[in-house]
């Protein structure tokens, strides 16, 4: 059965990533967490000094050091899902913290953050059967993906499921303060000049916010079907 390209876009928080894992383990696809990518950078230059008193970026001293930056996925074997390495290091939940959602949009807006993003995205998609979400994928990373979808929620449920994840995790978490990143991402994803938000013209829309993750697991699942089945020249 030949393999196809899967891109998966759409605002923070509305479950794109859960979608593709289940996803890519179900049918035995490759996952790639692009979001995950720039936490990841964003990581780096929390660590590295490389945000000011201010909360401006050091966008030069980043750019000179981006080759030091190496991202890669690795299947945590008791979860049967991928976890994000920095260098080499687990930094799943490191990650995941409100310190780095707080920065990752401005990072991820600079142009050369996204050009060398880009390139390790196209790098590892080059063979087909792989599941990537994102911001870019169906726009910019993979025009010609044979499935594009687009996947939104209101503000205040994606802002609720942040709360859920982070208060299951343990970790420290404050309902308004994530509605205004949320809001606050929305905007910048949307207005940046490189390599904007927007929904591709051929993807398909599903706004999850009234539908459980078994119901959007089996939504995504037809759709993929389908588009395995067609024939493409």
């Amino acid at each position: 059965m030949k393999k196809i390209t899967i891109a998966i876009d759409g605002f923070s928080s509305c479950g794109k990533s859960t979608m593709a894992k289940d996803l890519a383990r179900k049918v035995g696809y490759i996952y790639v967490d692009t979001g995950a990518m720039y936490r990841s950078v964003t990581l780096f230059a929390l660590r590295n000094g490389l945000f000011r008193e201010d909360e401006s970026i050091n966008e030069e001293e980043l750019k000179a050091r981006m080759s030091e930056i190496k991202i890669s996925f690795k299947l945590n074997k008791d979860t049967g899902k991928p976890d994000t390495y920095l260098n080499d290091e687990l930094v799943e939940q490191d990650i995941r913290t409100m310190e780095v959602s707080n920065r990752v949009s401005p990072i991820a807006a600079l142009p050369f953050v996204r050009e060398e993003m880009v390139a390790q995205q196209q790098r590892m998609g080059r063979e087909k059967g792989i599941v990537m979400d994102g911001r870019d994928i169906g726009t910019v990373v993979f025009p010609n993906a044979e499935l594009k979808i687009f996947v939104t929620a209101s503000a205040e449920v994606r802002a609720q499921r942040r709360y859920d994840e982070l208060k299951g995790k343990g970790l420290e978490a404050n309902y308004e303060e994530i509605l205004r990143n949320v809001e606050e991402r929305d905007y910048i994803d949307s207005h940046r000049e490189v390599s904007p938000l927007r929904k591709a013209d051929d993807a398909l829309e599903l706004d999850n916010s009234n539908m459980t993750i078994d119901e959007q697991n089996a939504w995504l699942m037809e759709r993929f079907l389908e588009a395995r089945s067609k024939r493409y020249f």
